[in-house]
C-alpha cells in the first residue's frame, strides 16, 4: 500500500523525550520501546534544529543521522508543541493528537483533515511544508507558495 511504502521511506523516529534530554544530549524512547540517544550538535554544518523545544515527556519527531555508530539528530519537532489551535489572517485549524485536523472554518472549500510529520516536513493532507520555526505561540510553515504564519489560539 501507499501508507506503508511511505513509512518504509520516512527517516523520521518517534517517540517521547527521556529523562535523560539535556543542552547536547536527547534520550528519545521510540514507538518501539527503545532508548535512543542522539548527539545535539550547537555549531557547523549538522548543527540540530529544535522546533518547539525539548520538554521530558513531550513527543517528539526526531530526523537523524549515523556517524561512526553515533547518533546525531538533524531536526527535532515537538509533537506535543505542534498540537493544538492555530489561526492566521484566513486559516484556522488545530492539530489532534490522532493525527486528524479540525478545521476552524465552516465555508473553507479544501479543508485538511490529517496531519503528519515525513522526513522532517510536515504533511497537512496532500500540502507539504517546511517547519521554519514553532514556538509556544506562534507557527511559521514554509512552502513553494511562501511563508505562512500562525499564532495559538488559546
Amino acid at each position: 500500500s501507499e501508507m506503508a511504502q511511505m513509512a518504509q521511506n520516512d527517516t523520521t523516529t518517534y517517540g517521547i523525550c527521556g529523562e535523560g534530554t539535556s543542552m547536547h544530549h536527547l534520550e528519545l524512547i521510540t514507538d518501539m520501546g527503545d532508548t535512543l540517544h542522539y548527539t545535539l550538535l550547537e555549531e557547523g554544518p549538522d548543527s540540530a534544529v529544535i522546533l518547539g523545544g525539548l520538554l521530558c515527556g513531550d513527543r517528539l519527531a526526531v530526523i537523524g543521522h549515523k556517524i561512526d555508530g553515533e547518533s546525531y539528530a538533524n531536526r527535532v519537532i515537538n509533537l506535543t508543541t505542534l498540537q493544538g489551535k492555530w489561526i492566521s489572517i484566513d486559516k484556522q485549524f488545530e492539530l489532534m493528537e490522532d493525527g486528524t485536523v479540525l478545521s476552524g472554518v465552516k465555508e473553507e472549500s479544501q479543508p485538511w483533515t490529517a496531519w503528519k510529520v515525513y522526513n522532517g516536513k510536515l504533511l497537512l493532507n496532500k500540502d507539504t511544508f517546511s517547519v521554519n520555526a514553532l514556538g509556544a505561540d506562534s507557527l511559521y510553515l514554509e512552502n513553494a507558495h511562501g511563508i505562512f504564519t500562525f499564532t495559538r489560539q488559546k
